[in-house]
């Protein structure tokens, strides 16, 4: 989407080349580590030396894409290993691997000798789930650790979105923009999650399809202060479209076909509608096997 636009982008969100004097990589070291009165379950997140988290030998993916893995590696060295994973206490002091291998071993391969996690206490769901409740409605949450407690009872605790909105207390629209949050490149998450920009900064953001340009734009964000209607404006002169700052909220019946239809496409679905009704949905899918998982759904 960026052809043409040459010299012209560049001058528009000015040289932006070193923010390492700003940007430190999360290390959660605000987060206790773990110890014996923690390994019947957390909803927070805790550090866990890495010699204690053993892989998980049930894990069904034997093989990790080695350039993926590197660039996820690098990224962590960066900024931190953003995304905690998610573990079970076993005997002898040790934790296996719920989910969370491959940032597991992009972290080991960084270096990490403290890796963020989660503590699950698999056999109890309806503890789990008043846990992690509880936990969202903390008021020291920084808006990627919401998202990620959102993600949480959506994968851990099989909760819809419209049932989670309802347990948290929330609208359902924002807990959809909570977790569309998720979908930024780990640049943007961290300085979102460090405060550097702010959710509407991200909001806006995440109306640019190009991350590389998501993350220039965090870059400018960042070196120059701008504010969120700067941030519009700029998009506006690269020819990209930004988002209305009152978002209008859709129809309950919207969420419930994004929710269902996101089902076979792990959410890389968009809706836009206009005031009228008219709109589009756009789907984007990554094999074969999602569209033919849908297609057996719909013909049943």
């Amino acid at each position: 989407m960026q052809h043409g636009l040459g010299k012209g982008l560049g001058a528009l969100l000015g040289d932006n080349a070193d923010l390492s004097t700003i940007r430190k990589p999360v290390a959660y070291i605000n987060k206790d580590i773990a110890t014996e009165s923690d390994r019947g379950g957390s909803s927070d997140i805790l550090r866990i030396p890495v010699g204690e988290i053993e892989p998980n030998p049930f894990q069904p993916r034997m093989s990790f894409d080695s350039e993926a893995l590197a660039e996820l590696t690098a990224s962590i060295r960066t900024f931190g290993l953003i995304q905690p994973i998610t573990v079970r206490a076993k005997t002898g002091g040790k934790y296996q691997i719920i989910s969370g291998e491959r940032r597991y071993r992009a972290a080991l391969a960084a270096g990490l000798d403290m890796i963020p996690a989660y503590i699950r206490e698999a056999n109890d769901q309806g503890m789990l789930e008043m846990a992690i409740v509880e936990n969202v409605q903390r008021e020291d949450l920084d808006p990627i650790e919401v998202a990620l407690s959102y993600q949480r009872l959506i994968d851990e605790c099989n909760l819809t979105q419209e049932q989670m909105a309802d347990r948290v207390g929330r609208k359902r629209a924002s807990v959809t923009n909570y977790l569309r949050l998720l979908k930024l490149p780990a640049k943007v998450q961290h300085d979102l999650k460090v405060g550097l920009v702010s959710v509407g900064h991200a909001k806006v953001l995440l109306g640019v399809e190009d991350p590389a340009l998501q993350e220039q734009l965090c870059d400018a964000i960042v070196k120059n202060g701008l504010s969120v209607r700067q941030l519009e404006e700029k998009i506006r002169k690269i020819g990209q479209e930004a988002p209305q700052e009152k978002e209008q909220e859709l129809p309950e019946s919207y969420y419930r076909v994004l929710e269902h239809i996101g089902r076979y496409f792990g959410d890389n679905i968009s809706l836009r509608r206009s005031k009228n009704g008219k709109g589009t949905i756009t789907i984007h899918f990554n094999s074969d096997a999602e569209m033919e998982g849908f297609l057996s759904a719909l013909e049943k």
